[in-house]
């Protein structure tokens, strides 16, 4: 793989197609950079320069298999570059109440379908504020939020707590970390089983266990 700079793009698309690049290598290794290109809907050729600058800038890792192939991984420093720029795009949304509210609250109904009813915020950020007003309009009750970096005492009337391990009597948790909502996803997938452990969509989480690359 050549190196060249990606065409000259808005600071707004040029998050959105690294985010997007970055997304597509951690959900498929056996990715091409066809199916980027159609996945993102842009042409081929800025797909395969915005791939490239991800090898270069260290946060993906390409490997070459059989039959003139080539294997994608995610390592470390693009796992926190894509959490990183998952808070920043949207920090950066219009959209954004609008989805956050519509998607925990869709978290909540199925809590409350599944009987799941004691139920913690994972993070404090805006996004945890949205969703104690979501809960509100459920049968589901949120006793706290976990964040083990916060400084605040409370958020939205809940108290904050650092240990992970108070999720034990925990139905559920929902993920609302902007800082690394995957880092924060796969902590809880330790403490709780995977499919209690919930996030919005808009939070780009993936469920698999994370194939890293050093």
């Amino acid at each position: 793989m050549t190196d060249s700079k990606p065409p000259t793009q808005s600071a707004n698309s040029e998050l959105e197609i690294t985010l997007g690049v970055l997304n597509a290598v951690q959900e498929n290794q056996s990715l091409t950079q066809r199916s980027v290109a159609r996945d993102l809907n842009i042409a081929l050729g800025l797909a395969n320069a915005y791939l490239k600058r991800c090898v270069k800038k260290g946060y993906v890792k390409v490997r070459q298999i059989p039959k003139n192939r080539y294997a994608y991984y995610l390592t470390p420093q693009g796992f926190a570059e894509k959490s990183r720029l998952t808070a920043e795009y949207l920090s950066q949304s219009f959209n954004f109440f609008r989805l956050a509210r519509d998607q925990c609250d869709d978290l909540f109904r199925t809590c409350a379908e599944r009987g799941w009813t004691r139920v913690f915020l994972v993070g404090v950020s805006d996004l945890g504020e949205i969703a104690t007003l979501c809960a509100r309009e459920h049968p589901v009750t949120l006793h706290g939020v976990i964040d083990t970096s916060a400084t605040e005492a409370e958020l939205a009337g809940l108290p904050v707590v650092g240990d992970l391990d108070t999720l034990a009597d925990a139905d559920a948790a929902v993920i609302t970390d902007f800082r690394n909502p995957q880092a924060a996803f796969d902590a809880v997938c330790r403490v709780l089983p995977r499919d209690r452990v919930m996030a919005p969509p808009l939070l780009n989480v993936s469920r698999r266990p994370p194939h890293l690359e050093e």
